[in-house]
C-alpha cells in the first residue's frame, strides 16, 4: 500500500535528495532569499562605484545594459541548455540536475532559485568577460546583469509560490505554469517574456 508521500500532489512540492553526498545535497537547496542577500550588496557597490568614476549617466545606461543582457542569457540559457537533453545516462543525469529536477518537482520551495554553486561560476564569468572587454563601464554593466539575474530569481519564485495581484504578475505566472504543464517548448523568458515573441516561441493563446 503506497503512503501519502506518493501522491501526485505531495510529489509536485517535495523536496527530494538528488545526491548521495549529504553535503552536495545540502548545497544543492537554498532558501529564495539568500542570492538578494548575496548579490544585493554588490550590485550597490558595483553601482556606487560607476557613479563616482564613470558618472551617474553611463551608470544608468550600463545598468540598462547589463540587465538586458542577463534577460538574453536567461532565455537562451532556459530553451538551449536547460531543456537540452544530452544523449546516455550520464547525460540524462546532467539534465535531471541541471533542470530536470525542477520540472518533476516544480514546487520545491528549496530548489526554485539557484544555489550557489550554480550561480556564483556564472557571475564570476559574467564578470571577467563584462570587466575585459567593456572597460570603466563594465562596472554598471555587472550591476545590472547580477540584478537581472535576482529579478529573475526573485521573478521565479513568486509564481511558484507567491499571490499575483497585478495583471503582468498573473500573465507571468500563466506563461510559467503552462511552460510547466502543458508545453515546454514555449515561454521561456521567465522574467523577460518579450523575448519569446521576438524569438517565436510565444504561445498564440
Amino acid at each position: 500500500m503506497s503512503s501519502s508521500t506518493d501522491s501526485p500532489a505531495r510529489s509536485l512540492s517535495d523536496s527530494p535528495r538528488i545526491f548521495e553526498n549529504d553535503i552536495l545535497d545540502y548545497f544543492s537547496r537554498i532558501d529564495h532569499r539568500i542570492p538578494l542577500a548575496v548579490y544585493g550588496p554588490i550590485v550597490v557597490a558595483l553601482a556606487i562605484w560607476s557613479t563616482l568614476h564613470a558618472g551617474a549617466l553611463l551608470t544608468l545606461v550600463g545598468l540598462i545594459g547589463g540587465y538586458v543582457f542577463w534577460t538574453l542569457v536567461e532565455y537562451f540559457g532556459h530553451r538551449y541548455i536547460f531543456h537540452w537533453e544530452m544523449p546516455g545516462r550520464l547525460g540524462a543525469r546532467m539534465h535531471f540536475l541541471i533542470h530536470g529536477v525542477h520540472h518533476l518537482y516544480p514546487s520545491d520551495p528549496l530548489r526554485l532559485v539557484m544555489p550557489l554553486l550554480m550561480s556564483a561560476p556564472i557571475m564570476m564569468l559574467a564578470a571577467l568577460l563584462i570587466l575585459s572587454t567593456c572597460g570603466s563601464s563594465g562596472y554598471a554593466i555587472l550591476g545590472g546583469f547580477i540584478a537581472g539575474y535576482i529579478g529573475y530569481d526573485m521573478v521565479h519564485y513568486h509564481v511558484h509560490h507567491g499571490e499575483t495581484r497585478t495583471a503582468f504578475g498573473r500573465f507571468l505566472k500563466r506563461s510559467h505554469m503552462l511552460h510547466h504543464f502543458r508545453d515546454p517548448d514555449h515561454g521561456f523568458g521567465v522574467s523577460a517574456p518579450w523575448w519569446d515573441y521576438v524569438f517565436g516561441t510565444a504561445r498564440d493563446a
